[in-house]
């Protein structure tokens, strides 16, 4: 065998090696998150009544009614055991109570919606045939709404985050830009130094600053406020702004703003229309990390925030709260993840730009 048949095998064989690791990768992150949001669209009776777990979430119930001497008797088709399994009451009899109360076990249980005269029509073709076998649509958002109706505050809290993550946002990449400005421009003493100490904030805890920021916010008027939560978030981003922006304002030639003050704008005019849109794929990245950070934080929520939480909060508390509602705090999860997952898509453009994937 020759040594270009042994570079060749040998190539082949760290590229397979390369993509196994890569698929590990893949699988491990991917399955987590195809389980949540597969979760977060089951019904209870899909949540704890089959093992094992589907899969994928069904898009409808099968249900069967007999009778015997008893009364009637309602059952549901059970995935796992392939076979109609009991569901709801033991029996029930041909009455408005016990019809009102199926309809919303049904409806608790299997989120699926069947009125009462849709009952009382199979009943009839029970009396007749002995059993009747029906399905009926199930409500895939039928988590998301009860999430929102169970738990306290959940959809003030929604724009009291996006008002905290847009402040937060605002702050950083204000004074996170020009700081990243001044240091890839201008040249002074103590410049690698200081360059260096931005990030020491970044060291600490969230927890160990957000516990005094709530003696200042308490004397600034700001405690259990939107733009005080903000400020505490934007510590840590602006560091994050200022080594991100600097080096883009670095690979943007000077060149070109001094062009344009040679033809007759200020240095003002240079950075606006020439500097600033070339600087746009830095700053979009810096306002995703800002969005993220702040939309995802909740160690300092819960400190600096007791009537006004933000949402995701409010989702940390339904979990310790909660022993059993799996697909309910899934569901709410996925709703946590929505905004972040959308703001990323809307600059998604900006960041391939960065990253030399598109031109905008």
């Amino acid at each position: 065998m020759n040594n270009s048949i042994k570079r060749n095998i040998f190539r082949s064989a760290r590229l397979t090696s390369l993509y196994i690791v890569v698929a590990g990768i893949a699988l491990i992150i991917i399955f987590p998150l195809f389980f949540l949001f597969s979760f977060s669209f089951m019904s209870d009776y899909e949540t704890y009544s089959e093992w094992p777990k589907p899969l994928v979430p069904s898009v409808k119930a099968e249900f069967m009614i007999d009778k015997d001497s008893e009364g009637y008797h309602l059952y549901i088709y059970n995935k796992s055991k392939k076979d109609f399994a009991g569901f709801g009451p033991i029996s029930f009899n041909n009455s408005e109570t016990d019809l009102t109360k199926l309809s919303k076990y049904i409806k608790i249980q299997a989120n699926c919606k069947i009125s009462i005269e849709d009952i009382n029509s199979y009943l009839s073709i029970v009396d007749r045939d002995g059993e009747i076998r029906f399905s009926a649509r199930k409500d895939l958002f039928a988590n998301y709404i009860l999430f929102f109706q169970v738990t306290r505050d959940a959809g003030p809290s929604v724009l009291r985050s996006l008002m905290v993550a847009l402040f937060t946002i605002l702050i950083s990449l204000s004074i996170g830009g020009m700081a990243g400005y001044a240091f890839a421009r201008y040249f002074f003493k103590g410049k690698n130094i200081l360059k260096i100490g931005v990030l020491f904030v970044r060291m600490f805890p969230a927890v160990s600053i957000a516990i005094p920021m709530v003696i200042i916010l308490a004397k600034m008027g700001l405690t259990d406020k939107p733009l005080g939560l903000s400020l505490v978030y934007a510590v840590g981003q602006i560091s994050m702004s200022i080594w991100v922006t600097a080096s883009v304002f670095m690979s943007i030639p000077v060149s070109l703003e001094e062009a344009a003050l040679i033809f007759g704008t200020n240095r003002i005019g240079a950075f606006w229309h020439i500097t600033l849109p070339l600087a746009l794929p830095g700053l979009a990245a810096c306002a995703m990390y800002a969005f993220i950070g702040s939309w995802n934080e909740v160690i300092s929520a819960i400190v600096l925030t007791q009537f006004n939480p933000t949402f995701p909060v409010v989702v940390y508390k339904a979990l310790i709260r909660s022993q059993s509602q799996v697909n309910l705090i899934t569901a709410g999860s996925i709703t946590q993840a929505l905004p972040a997952i959308i703001f990323t898509l809307i600059i998604r453009k900006y960041i391939l730009q960065m990253w030399g994937g598109v031109k905008v």
